[in-house]
Formats: structure tokens, sequence, C-alpha cells
């Protein structure tokens, strides 16, 4: 049977995220956008049915480059609710030690759902927690991917370097680099897809320099370069990072990626806050990506991303939400509009515009994952979408539609479309029972913090 034509007909606005402009809308077919559509212009061939979009604002699907689902099980926790990033690690390892795979699934779950609810079609997960019983860790996260009908790349995260050792995270955390390795080839063989429309790709994510080996760094960037996958960890987040290297490995930061086989185009890091401009220049000039943070930078004290230092010297830029226990949401609208307001404290607001931080949400995330057939609403690729209604009272008396989104504080999508179907309609997850899902995670929560 020929595929279903759609037609995505005269949206109130359209952001294409690179500079094409289609006021008539799209026609999307087989999954794919197949005609951007011009003022007052029909679709080429007849359609089979037509979604009339002129209360819609509408996006490419919106792609989140750095979380941690684990963490919605332990939002707002007091213990940790007015502390720097390493007071609320060594607090937080001991309570996380004790996640089950139940736990997870329904971790996974509500992240999962709190995104596509914001309009977000594709997310990152990079999970380093694996204790005993929790080895199938990634596993669990596919189907929990696979159930809402999102795209995701599911980096396998790890840790060898315990706080006696050198290193910071919780003794019972740690696993062998055998183990570790030998679980980040399986999970590439059983489920990394490749090519446009790809459901589920992995990734290889050594938690951060300061919890894995040097040894097991340069392991994984030789086993990511065979298998063709991306690299991704976190770097430059606190100044204790940059004193770290100094200290364990007497070189800094950028050096040490260099010296384990990290520094290229294969990586992305998460935060990039503290890097020196020679850092800067380097990061930029070998096209290694970074995936701002800005609440949890801001929750947390850590500081402000140089974004646009950064992306004049050739580093990509994207967004993330991190995890749901330094946010403490996963909502990558309110990212973007906190992405907006932090970094106009730095560059000031001509040079922050709604249109470039939308774009680091899509196009530039999409970017990261080194996806080209997401992030972005052209002919030829995924036919993700967000729509966005402004007929709620923070918009009334708006006038720029895609101002409005952020300027106006958006936070939930009308609609939402993967792949050509929809997954949200009229604000709500089609086939998700959200009361029962957010009863069962919240008894979840309190049985992980009562241990």
């Amino acid at each position: 049977m020929p595929a279903t034509r759609l037609w995505i007909k005269n949206p109130l606005a359209l952001f294409t995220a690179n500079e094409q402009r289609a006021p008539g809308g799209l026609v999307i077919e087989g999954g794919v956008i197949v005609e951007l559509l011009g003022a007052g212009q029909a679709p080429a061939r007849p359609v089979d049915s037509t979604f009339d979009a002129r209360e819609h604002v509408v996006l490419p699907g919106l792609v989140n480059a750095h979380h941690h689902f684990y963490q919605t099980l332990t939002r707002a926790w007091g213990p940790v609710a007015s502390v720097s990033l390493l007071d609320w690690l060594m607090t937080l390892y001991p309570v996380w030690a004790g996640l089950t795979a139940e736990q997870l699934a329904l971790a996974s779950r509500v992240a999962l759902a709190e995104l596509l609810l914001s309009g977000c079609t594709t997310t990152v997960d990079q999970h380093y927690l694996f204790p005993d019983g929790l080895e199938q860790a990634i596993d669990i996260e596919v189907e929990a991917v696979r159930e809402l009908g999102m795209r995701a790349t599911l980096c396998r995260g790890s840790m060898n370097l315990a706080k006696p050792d050198g290193g910071r995270p919780y003794r019972r955390l740690e696993q062998d680099a055998e183990v570790i390795l030998a679980d980040s080839a399986r999970l590439i063989d059983r489920y990394h897809q490749r090519g446009d429309g790809a459901q589920i790709q992995i990734a290889l994510a050594p938690c951060s320099p300061f919890s894995v080996t040097r040894e097991l760094m340069r392991d994984t960037a030789v086993l990511a370069e065979a298998r063709d996958v991306r690299l991704h960890t976190h770097l430059g987040e606190t100044p204790d990072d940059a004193a770290y290297c100094l200290r364990r490995h007497n070189m800094h930061a950028v050096d040490y990626l260099k010296s384990v086989g990290w520094l290229g185009p294969r990586t992305w890091l998460a935060h990039g806050i503290h890097f020196s401009q020679v850092e800067i220049d380097r990061l930029g000039a070998a096209g290694v990506g970074i995936c701002h943070c800005p609440s949890a930078n801001m929750r947390l004290g850590s500081g402000i991303c140089r974004t646009l230092q950064l992306e004049v010297e050739g580093a990509i830029i994207g967004l993330g939400v991190d995890g749901s226990a330094a946010n403490d949401t996963s909502n990558l609208m309110l990212e973007a509009r906190q992405a907006l307001y932090l970094q106009r404290l730095r560059y000031g607001a001509a040079a922050i515009t709604p249109e470039k931080v939308l774009g680091w949400a899509t196009r530039g995330s999409a970017r990261l994952l080194g996806r080209t057939d997401i992030g972005e609403l052209a002919v030829g690729k995924q036919a993700d979408l967000a729509l966005f209604k402004l007929d709620e009272l923070r918009f009334s008396g708006s006038h720029d539609p895609l101002a409005a989104l952020l300027l106006c504080g958006a936070e939930r999508a009308d609609r939402v479309m993967v792949g050509g179907r929809w997954r949200v309609v009229d604000g709500r997850i089609e086939g998700l029972d959200v009361a029962a899902l957010i009863a069962a995670h919240n008894q979840a929560a309190r049985q992980l913090i009562a241990g």
C-alpha cells in the first residue's frame, strides 16, 4: 500500500532550525518530510489527511543531549537541596547504590514521559550505576524508550575508580573494566541502529575522568572507534575538575582528553563550563561538542558555559536537562528558556535570541549525537514534530508566537509526532496512564530513600 500523506497545514508559526521558511506547512509521507510549502501553496500531489495547524507553533522535535533517568527518584531531596556538586554526589551515591531494576524502569518511564510532553522526541541518557542486580540497566531503558515511542541514544556509563582509590564514586558502584567493556560491546551489538530513522543508538560514556581509570578511558575510546559509536562524559562542570586533572594526571583537562584518545568529533561533553580560552580553542578545533545544562548549572552553583566562544572556535552546542536530582525536571522546553536567560547574562540580549536557543535544542543537540536526520524541518528529514498552542493565560497579549514560547514560558506541547506517528494528542500521551505511573513512581522514590 502507498504511504499515507499528511499535510500539517498553515501553522501559526513554524521554526525549521535551518533558515528555510514554510508558512504553508509541510507534507509527511512514510514518516518523512517530503514537502515544505510556501504561503498559499498546495501539496504537489493529493494528501490523505490534513491537520489544521492555524493555532499551533510547529517546531522540530526537541533533542535532549544529556540526562540521567534514574534521578527522577531523588528530586528535591532535602539533604542535597542547597549543596554544591561534590557534596551533592557524595550524599546521593549511597542512596543510588540501592537502586533496583523495578525502580529504574519506573524512573525511566517518568523521565521519558515528561520529556515527551515538553516536545522532546529524542533523548540521551547516561546511565553509570550498575550495583548488584542491575547489570541489565541499559536493557531496561531500551524497553522504556520503545514503550513511549521515542528515539534515544543510551550511553553505557561506567565507574571503576572509587574514592579510596583516588576517584569519586561510592565503592559499591564500581565495576571491573573488563566487565564494563564486555557489556559495552554487547549493547552495541544488540541494540545500536544505524542510518536515518534509528530509534535506539548506543554511546560509550564513562561517568567522568574522575571516576574511571586512565586505562578505561583509553580502552573505551578504542572500542568506540572500532564500533563507530560516540563518546560522552562530564567535563569542566566545576573548578574542581581542572584541579583534579592537574593533581592526578599532571595535565589540564583537554590535554588529558587528547592523551586518552577523546579529543575529536566523536566526543561530546556535558557542561563544559570551566575551560580556559586555550582549551576552548582546542575543543573547537577538534570538533568536540558541548551539551549546555543551564538549570543544573544554576541549581548547583557550578557556573555559566561560554557557549558563544565555544561556537566561534568550532564547537557544537546543544542542550540537555541533566539529571532530575540536579534540575529537578525533565522538561526541555523549560530548559531552553533557562538557557536563553542564563546566556543573556553573559552575552547580552541581542546575541542570545529565541531562535538561537531553539536551534541549540533541536539541530545543535542532534549534531552532538552525530545525527543529520532529525533536529530540523527539511525535505528528507524524519517527521519528528512538536506543536504548541498559545491559548493559556500566560500567552495572553503576546505578539510573536515563536518568541512567546520561551519568553512566556511554554512548558507543555499540545501534540508531538515521532516518525510520522502522533505520540501526544491534546496534551496527553497516547496509551499511558499517567496517574498510575505517578503513584508507582512516588512509592518507588520513597522506598529508595528509605533504603
